[in-house]
């Protein structure tokens, strides 16, 4: 089905409380660990897209090779779309062919072998059979080709001060998660899925996203604040009974204390492999 990025319902969904943290996101803070392994003219497909900001990026780094970017959501599509050709226009044409497209990602329409680097940035934790989805990948790259992932791992994040509205927020969206059957903990299990997935030669690393100043506080805690009362999440906690509104209050409460604490601290734990084809 076109646009069936995931086999699942997107827990996160696209309120512009998830779409900021998207935009945030660049190749520099997201993709460091393949930025290395990029050279001029490789042809690049770049799943899960979203906005578009970090396969932008991607492309500055194969120019002038091709790039496309794909996502589910034909909104978001049509917002990576008008970035790159507007406060992205200058990537585009540097890169000879950057576009954006809605596509399924486990019926990609690609033949096999047709790209050089396939790329997924937090797409594996939202499907259901994230190895279903790594073997797509891989089919269509070429042999000696890169696919590439990274996935945060939910409970191995951690933070600073303790507060038990936080522990019962991640435990709701934990449930809430496991309900909609997807993998919240995929990070620590990209090697294991890279291996099953055939792959015979794979570079496993691990880095973090770290909120520790007043203005990364403030942002990572109104985001989530956000999320827990505004968007698809609170949806879906209230819808399967998983939380009460109550309970959504204090979890975005929680998140306002721990921004406003001025020893907050917050890391988020990413997984991350390099598939050789």
């Amino acid at each position: 089905m076109l646009g069936a990025m995931t086999d699942v319902p997107y827990t996160h969904g696209h309120h512009d409380s998830v779409l900021r943290s998207h935009r945030w996101r660049t190749a520099e803070n997201s993709a460091a660990y393949l930025l290395g392994h990029l050279r001029p003219g490789m042809s690049l497909l770049d799943v899960g897209c979203g906005p578009g900001t970090i396969t932008v990026d991607l492309a500055r780094s194969v120019a002038p090779g091709p790039v496309i970017g794909m996502d589910a959501s034909a909104e978001v599509i049509a917002e990576a779309t008008a970035n790159a050709a507007g406060a992205y226009g200058a990537v585009e044409a540097e890169a000879g062919s950057l576009t954006f497209e809605v596509g399924n990602l486990f019926d990609l329409r690609f033949d096999d072998g047709s790209f050089d680097v396939v790329h997924a940035h937090q797409v594996l934790q939202h499907v259901g059979d994230p190895l279903a989805a790594l073997i797509e990948m891989r089919r269509v790259c070429r042999s000696g080709g890169i696919v590439a992932a990274r996935d945060a791992d939910y409970p191995a994040m951690r933070y600073f001060p303790d507060d038990p509205d936080l522990d019962r927020a991640f435990a709701a969206y934990g449930a809430l998660t496991r309900v909609n059957g997807a993998n919240w903990d995929v990070g620590r299990k990209l090697l294991h899925l890279a291996l099953e997935a055939g792959f015979t030669s794979v570079l496993p690393s691990a880095s973090t996203w770290c909120f520790a100043t007043p203005e990364d506080r403030s942002w990572w805690g109104e985001l989530w604040a956000d999320r827990f009362t505004l968007s698809a999440v609170a949806e879906q906690l209230l819808a399967h009974g998983l939380a009460t509104p109550g309970d959504l209050a204090s979890f975005a409460a929680a998140y306002r204390r721990w921004a406003a604490a001025p020893d907050g601290w917050f890391a988020v734990l990413h997984g991350e492999v390099v598939c050789t084809v």
